[in-house]
């Protein structure tokens, strides 16, 4: 990789790269955006793949991306097919679980460390 200390040719390869990014995922994709008042206390995130019975959650959603939002001002944001992928692996190596929630425990889904699911992410590039 080749750095420069020049700002223009950071500023033309950060629009280039990151707002330009953003923006086509802004505009031409889905979100799928997940709120838990808890995450940024426990550490952990769940995300539902079953309710009453039937596919729900990951496992359904359409949406390119999934957005988890912990605490005020943090979330992670990733395609969902890799965080399919990504919770496969946690869950084989013992980093998530499979646990009952949401409302009134109807729910089914993995409980996972934030932190290790970003390890996960960023492991894979």
């Amino acid at each position: 990789m080749n750095f420069n200390s020049d700002f223009k040719y950071d500023l033309e390869y950060g629009i280039l790269e990151g707002e330009s990014w953003l923006h086509q995922m802004l505009t031409n994709k889905t979100i799928e955006v997940k709120s838990d008042r808890m995450a940024h206390i426990t550490g952990n995130v769940f995300i539902e793949f079953r309710c009453r019975g039937k596919l729900s959650g990951i496992s359904t959603t359409q949406a390119d991306y999934w957005c988890y939002k912990f605490g005020n001002e943090k979330a992670l944001l990733i395609g969902t097919n890799e965080l399919k992928e990504l919770l496969k692996e946690l869950y084989q190596e013992g980093k998530a679980r499979i646990i009952n929630g949401g409302d009134n425990n109807l729910s089914v889904g993995l409980l996972v460390k934030i932190t290790d699911l970003c390890r996960a992410t960023i492991k894979k590039q």
